[in-house]
Parts: C-alpha cells; structure tokens; sequence
C-alpha cells in the first residue's frame, strides 16, 4: 500500500473531525445555554423554597452559573484541551468518568443490535430480491415498512407488554436483579437484562439495511452480466453468490455504518423505557436538569463515536473491494 494515500486520507479526516467537534461543541453549548430551563432549579429541584437567595447564588457560583456564557464557554475549552471535561452537576463525578461507566453497560447493547440489524437486514433483503414478488418477498416488505415506520419508544413498549408483563420471560427493568451486587451478578442474569432492550435496537435497524439490500439486489439481477450468466447454465443462488455478492456488500456496509448514529439515538428512548442505566439514560437526565458540561460531553463524545464508525467503514471499502484506493487515488 502506498503511504502517500494514506497519509492524506488521515490528515483529511482529523481535519473534518476538527471542525466537527468544535462546531458540535459551540452549538450544544449555546443552545443550552440559552435553554429557558433554569439550571439551579433543575440541580435543586422539589427543595428549591427551602432554599435562601444567599445559597441559591453559592450553588451558581459553584457551579460557574453566574458567569458569563462566552466566559464558561472559554473556560470550558481550555479545560478540554487539558484533558479534562468538567464535573457533572448530576451525578457530582468528573463527566468522563460518567460517561465512561455509562458507555461500558450501552456499549454491550449498542455492539450486539448492531450485529443482528446488520446480519438479519442483509440475509432478508437478499432473500426479498431474490424472490422478488414471490408471498416471502411481500412478507419481508410488509415487516420493514411497518418497523421502518414506528417510533422507538412504541416499538420498546410493545416489546416490554408482550415479554415482561404478560409473558414474564424477560426482565421489566435494569441491567441487574434489584438488590443484587454487581460483583455478584452471573453471566446469564447479565445477558437475560440484556437481552430485550439490544433486540428492540435491532429489529428497528433490520428494516432499512433489507430495504435497500433488496432494491441493489433486484437492479444487479437485472444487469446485462447476469444475464449472460443465466445464459451460460448459472443458478440463481450461485448468480447472487458469485457476482451479486460483492455490488450488495459495499452499500450495506455504508448504510450500517451509517445508522451508528440512529443507533446512538435510538438507545436513547430504549433505555428510557427499559430503566436500563446505559449512556442515553445518563442523556436524558442531563438534559432534564441542565447538567451542561455532561451533555456537551455526551454530545462530544457520541460525534466522536460516530464519526469513527464512518471511518472505520472507509477502511473496511479496500478490503472488500481491492479496486478501491483511500482518498481516491488508483494503483
């Protein structure tokens, strides 16, 4: 591999992540900033008439509040390019360590919705192309256009009635047993938790990954190549595993990668209606009680997470396809 391609495609993507982060920054800083939630009242909350005028402005001090937003904004920067992200007003731990806890107990949702939506969206698009028009293909489409069209949360709730309460075969709520330490939770009450709210994430994604499988599919069958293969005695099966495989794989990899950020929003309300104690749990109670520097470090941090899956995507396109050189460049 040539290492001048390389190195422009790097610096070129540390240059757009730059400027992304610093845009995302200055945008969520200000909009909550200038959020009409007052955030000592949100800190305080059902206490705040017993609290003084004295100790509602030491709690603003404390916190910074009282200072201009240019000026918490700076200060807020500078901190940053030290490595430090600031403390949670929440949670009272350094906003890092928050999100570093959070993530831990999403990331095993997040990695496993992923897999499933990405596998099963491109096993069933493949099978709707194929027998395009055939009961199974209508089938598959019925299923991804009504998923594709319900809200998350509805989805999540659905999910919860059916499996937790009528059924009883799942949790209702937590990562964990009430009561039980986390030292002593096994493998498989970890994985029994687990297990609805990273399903929900996943039928949700299946949809537009076999939507869009099934569209490529039906244009590649249609090609003039194929054609010819037809001609010379090849199935349809070996057709799609030979020569359609490879035009299916490209896209279904960009829009999986893609969907990291769907993903990220979506766990958002799953974990909301799970009580599942994840990163978009942590999110929501940020923003209800205007913890400022925990959601823009959340904010920060999922750009970045994003914003690597995309890349990652961008280094997997030559090893799928070899005739795709980093940054355009040809061999």
């Amino acid at each position: 591999m040539q290492l001048k391609p390389v190195l422009t495609f790097a610096a070129g993507k540390l240059l757009r992540l730059g400027l992304l982060l610093l845009a995302v920054a200055v945008f969520t800083f200000v909009l909550l900033s200038l959020s009409p939630i007052d955030p000592v009242q949100a800190y305080i909350g059902a206490d705040m008439l017993q609290i003084s005028p004295e100790q509602r402005q030491l709690i603003a001090e404390r916190w910074g509040l009282d200072q201009p937003m240019l000026l918490r904004f700076g200060d807020w920067l500078g901190q940053l390019l030290q490595g430090n992200w600031g403390t949670s007003m929440v949670f009272n731990q350094p906003v890092s360590e928050v999100i570093a806890s959070r993530f831990r107990v999403s990331l095993q949702m997040l990695a496993i919705a992923w897999l499933l939506s990405g596998i099963l969206g491109l096993g069933l698009g493949i099978l709707a192309g194929a027998l395009a028009g055939t009961w199974i293909d209508r089938a598959i489409r019925l299923y991804a256009y009504t998923l594709a069209s319900s809200p998350t949360f509805w989805v999540a709730l659905l999910l919860l009635i059916t499996f937790s309460v009528s059924l009883r075969i799942t949790p209702i709520c937590c990562a964990a047993p009430p009561g039980v330490l986390a030292a002593d939770i096994t493998i498989w009450q970890h994985l029994h938790h687990l297990l609805l709210p990273a399903i929900t994430l996943s039928i949700i994604g299946i949809a537009n990954i076999a939507l869009h499988t099934r569209q490529k599919l039906i244009d590649v069958l249609h090609s003039d190549y194929i054609l010819f293969a037809h001609a010379q005695g090849e199935t349809l099966w070996g057709v799609i595993r030979h020569h359609g495989f490879r035009n299916l794989i490209l896209p279904a990899l960009t829009l999986q990668f893609a969907s990291l950020s769907e993903l990220f929003g979506g766990s958002v309300l799953v974990e909301q209606v799970f009580a599942y104690p994840g990163l978009g749990e942590a999110t929501v109670q940020a923003a209800l009680r205007s913890d400022v520097p925990l959601l823009v470090g959340i904010v920060f941090f999922s750009a970045l997470f994003v914003y690597t899956g995309n890349t990652v995507a961008d280094l997997a396109y030559p090893i799928v396809d070899p005739r795709i050189r980093l940054g355009g460049w040809q061999a």
